[in-house]
């Protein structure tokens, strides 16, 4: 069985952009069984480009499976992490998601929400171009400090 190419390329110029350095750290540390050694970073962070063509391959029937539910935890432990080092208090993500792939993901900061997000056919998780991505989640991030400024009185609680 051919493997399918991968639509990240080597030298991508947002392989270096901070969300996906830091996708990259949170993956790898999901990965207890050592299914990423050897592979290269392009490789590891590939099934996040949601292309139309791989959206169209993916069944709109069907629970997400525990790879793709790694990949959301991963996503938002790393928009956490992003928010904790840019706003200088503890981020915590909280993530419900059912068994049909919907749910809900928040990142708190003390008693602060700073990001709340509704997610839907999670199944299909991902974004069509690591630069949407990056630029998607520098905005999320952004807000998410903002708030934390305006609140702060909140999020130190």
């Amino acid at each position: 069985m051919a493997q399918p190419a991968l639509v990240v390329e080597t030298g991508d110029p947002f392989m270096t952009s901070e969300i996906v350095v830091e996708m990259i750290k949170q993956l790898r540390a999901l990965d207890t069984y050592d299914t990423y050694d050897g592979w290269s970073e392009e490789k590891i962070i590939d099934p996040l480009v949601m292309t139309k063509e791989r959206k169209r391959e993916t069944p709109i029937i069907g629970d997400p499976d525990e790879i793709t539910l790694a990949r959301v935890k991963a996503y938002y432990n790393s928009i956490a992490s992003m928010v904790e080092k840019k706003g200088g208090l503890m981020a915590v993500p909280v993530i419900n998601i059912t068994h049909e792939g919907f749910g809900r993901a928040l990142v708190l900061v003390g008693k602060l929400i700073v990001v709340d997000k509704v997610l839907r056919d999670v199944h299909r998780f991902g974004f069509p171009s690591l630069e949407d991505m990056s630029e998607k989640t520098a905005k999320v991030v952004e807000k998410a400090v903002e708030l934390i400024e305006q609140y702060r009185e909140v999020a130190e609680a």
